[in-house]
């Protein structure tokens, strides 16, 4: 009682010493609405800027068109035509790229001449020229970041991986029963009638081929001979004992179990999808390790369920396996060679996206995908990510719970 009584001591104090450490470092930057004032919005719910009468009213428009930035100018409360007005815009974002976007006249307003592409999360440069003087703005609009100091990252176990080409293996599930192969079980009897005058193994005994297994004398010449072991094998049946009569009947039973054949039921949508030699990774029951093999042989036929049996062997060197153990199995029907995919363990939905989280040194932001082709692991990604960005493959659910306490909003 007394070391439990330490151990939940010693939880309970490195708990509150990780909730003292995230804290701080957490939510200085993943919670920016906490201590900023919401931004003055104009009539065309964008952000109103303001250098002393001159104002500017910046917007992402994005209605039936890529999101864009619309400007719309403004000097002594009135609006002014914008081409009196010379506007560039830069968006710094994480990893230090630069959007540099310059604007043209439009319809009384000026719009970008580049796509604001997601995520919407940079810090905006604003210089815009009117009558000779230059009116400067600055500000953070980030959205899916959030800071987390390398030694907590590493307490909670966020792993991260770089984006890279891999190759894919696609599976479709299957399942069966571990059966003996055909020649496993060999039948021990007497050549000659006769009395068993002593039986040298029993039930459960591993023998070796040639090993001696029974003494018989024969009825009719009365000499005694031997029986030896025709394989190697486990003695799984034992139909006789010393004093009977072999009487033309089955001694003895040696089975060879040191290979099985998974036989895996494949249904007709799958059938074009295998073949002698298919790759197939197998789990049994009982067993913690993944058991690999290659389709060796397909029955003919088909069951009544219309499904037909392939036959997988399977190694058992170390004799752990039993007759008739259920199990499940992906037979690989394509590997595809992709030049970008993630693991599907770092996925997390982000508004109406599929996203991962990109990391540049202790930051980290969402990154939204277009994704294409998968396995049990990979997917492919075709859009939304650099090759090369390093991302956060395990436990990614801890920066979305965090970015979402946040409340950090999509600012137009």
């Amino acid at each position: 009682m007394k070391n439990k009584n330490i151990i939940s001591v010693l939880t309970t104090t490195i708990l509150l010493g990780l909730t003292y450490l995230i804290s701080p470092l957490v939510l200085a930057e993943s919670a920016p609405g906490a201590s900023q004032v919401e931004p003055e919005k104009g009539s065309h719910n964008g952000r109103i800027l303001r250098d002393g009468e001159f104002a500017i009213e910046l917007a992402i428009f994005e209605t039936g068109v890529p999101p864009e930035f619309r400007v719309w100018v403004m000097d002594k409360g009135q609006p002014i035509s914008p081409d009196k007005v010379e506007l560039n815009i830069k968006l710094t974002r994480l990893g230090g790229v630069v959007d540099d976007i310059q604007f043209n006249q439009q319809d009384g307003f000026l719009r970008g001449d580049m796509v604001i592409y997601e995520p919407h999360s940079f810090v905006v440069t604003i210089t815009a020229k009117h009558q000779g003087k230059t009116h400067h703005w600055k500000y953070n609009n980030f959205e899916g970041r959030t800071t987390i100091e390398q030694a907590v990252a590493d307490a909670m176990e966020i792993k991260t991986e770089v984006a890279s080409h891999v190759t894919l293996h696609q599976t479709f599930p299957v399942y069966g029963r571990l059966m003996l192969p055909p020649g496993a079980n060999r039948i021990v009897a007497a050549r000659f009638d006769g009395e068993i005058k002593q039986l040298h193994v029993k039930q459960g005994d591993n023998v070796k081929k040639g090993q001696l297994l029974l003494t018989v004398e024969s009825n009719e010449s009365l000499k005694s001979f031997q029986i030896t072991a025709p394989v190697e094998g486990i003695i799984t049946a034992q139909k006789a004992g010393a004093g009977e009569q072999t009487a033309g009947r089955t001694l003895l039973t040696i089975s060879n179990t040191s290979t099985y054949i998974a036989q895996l039921a494949v249904y007709p949508n799958d059938y074009a999808k295998v073949a002698v030699g298919t790759p197939v990774a197998l789990s049994i029951d009982g067993y913690a390790r993944e058991f690999t093999g290659n389709v060796a042989y397909i029955e003919p036929s088909v069951r009544d369920d219309q499904a037909r049996l392939v036959w997988v062997y399977v190694d058992n060197e170390k004799r752990q396996l039993s007759t008739g153990s259920f199990v499940k199995a992906e037979i690989e029907f394509a590997t595809i060679n992709v030049p970008l995919a993630v693991k599907r363990a770092g996925l997390q939905a982000f508004r109406d996206f599929t996203v991962v989280y990109a990391k540049v040194d202790k930051q980290y932001e969402v990154r939204m995908l277009e994704l294409g082709r998968q396995d049990k692991v990979w997917v492919e990604v075709l859009g939304g990510l650099e090759p090369g960005t390093e991302y956060v493959s395990e436990n990614s659910y801890i920066l979305k719970a965090d970015i979402e306490k946040s409340g950090a909003s999509h600012d137009h």
